[in-house]
């Protein structure tokens, strides 16, 4: 299990005004939710709190909040709830923290992790589908897996591997459906004639028959005025 630690300190301001001011001073307020107890709120130095976001993934890992007004308890094992950014520039503006027991199973999700080049990709041309990127699994927090690693070496063109397929670490249950698909080799897409250019030729074959037809052939020229000066009366004829 990965263990990340991360300095604390019990917050008095509450407001909008008071956040702002403690924003300035280089703080983001957190709060903690404990079962059975009240929220704590708390505030947390903005460049520890970046600096762990940047270089781990704390998404569904243990994180040791070290109180410094807590003298009864060394440290918190946390998960995070929620992080709220700012909706303009995207910073970290709140964090909620679930406070966990060690010795309780979770639910978290687990990222998945693709290992290798598929058989069916390097020598098919097909390509690989990641279908599911994270898988849920219930586990005491000191065995939650940094990832779920899966190599997709011998899959081949058509082929899938199931959540029923994934090895995990003992005491990790997978909770996710067993027959959903969680990665496969799919057979490249054949390139369709777009329908207009279909209707576009199929409009001009009429006109290209039709004019045919209005062009006679040297042939049929000469047998209309012959036919023409039969159907003339005799005396059309001796005025000519």
């Amino acid at each position: 299990m990965e263990e990340l630690f991360l300095d604390a300190e019990i917050r008095e301001e509450t407001g909008r005004g008071k956040v702002k001011a403690l924003k300035d001073k280089g703080f983001i307020p957190a709060v903690v939710y404990a079962e059975g107890k009240s929220a704590l709120a708390l505030k947390l130095s903005h460049r520890q709190l970046v600096q762990l976001v940047h270089h781990h993934r704390i998404e569904g890992v243990v994180i040791n909040l070290n109180i410094k007004e807590d003298k009864k308890q060394k440290s918190r094992p946390c998960l995070i709830k929620e992080i709220q950014h700012d909706p303009v520039h995207g910073e970290i503006i709140h964090v909620d923290f679930n406070q966990i027991s060690l010795t309780k199973e979770i639910k978290v999700n687990i990222p998945v992790v693709a290992k290798g080049e598929p058989i069916g990709v390097k020598q098919e041309g097909g390509s690989l589908e990641h279908i599911l990127w994270e898988i849920e699994v219930e586990c005491l927090p000191t065995n939650i897996p940094k990832d779920i690693e899966i190599d997709v070496t011998q899959l081949k063109m058509g082929e899938s591997i199931h959540v029923k397929d994934i090895v995990v670490p003992q005491g990790v249950k997978v909770l996710n459906d067993p027959g959903a698909i969680v990665l496969s080799v799919a057979a490249p897409m054949k390139e369709e004639v777009p329908v207009e250019a279909v209707e576009g030729e199929a409009a001009q074959e009429p006109e290209v028959i039709k004019e045919k037809k209005e062009v006679p052939a040297e042939g049929e020229e000469e047998t209309k005025e012959e036919k023409k000066e039969a159907k003339e009366p005799k005396e059309a004829k001796e005025k000519k």
